[in-house]
């Protein structure tokens, strides 16, 4: 996870202020708590059984549920990667989104790269 963050900060040139989460494992692992400290990164977890405080990822959970994961029967690791990245792709460069005004996130990011994050 670590990994993924410092390429997104090398990337967009963003260094974000704080991490919000919810409180799963994945989240309050030791490296990342560690990379998040020694990067100057609050963690800020949402309240337990809080999901309204992390409305935009709870959107995106509930979309890639319902367009992805519930639509397939995954045959193994590499096919559910395939699918994965398949359906990121088409989410990013051709689904139009209401909160871009009709634009696609890849579309967006073109326009906006040297201005501040959402």
């Amino acid at each position: 996870m670590q990994h993924v963050l410092a390429d997104l900060i090398k990337a967009r040139g963003a260094h974000p202020r704080f991490l919000r989460s919810d409180n799963g494992s994945e989240f309050s692992a030791h490296a990342l708590v560690a990379w998040l400290k020694a990067n100057g990164v609050i963690n800020a977890f949402i309240t337990p059984a809080s999901p309204w405080q992390n409305g935009k990822a709870e959107s995106y959970n509930g979309i890639f549920r319902d367009e992805l994961l519930n639509m397939e029967l995954f045959e193994g690791v590499e096919h559910a990667q395939h699918l994965t990245n398949a359906w990121k792709h088409t989410y990013n460069h051709f689904r139009p989104h209401g909160s871009l005004k009709g634009a696609t996130p890849a579309a967006f990011a073109a326009g906006h790269i040297n201005q501040p994050s959402l």
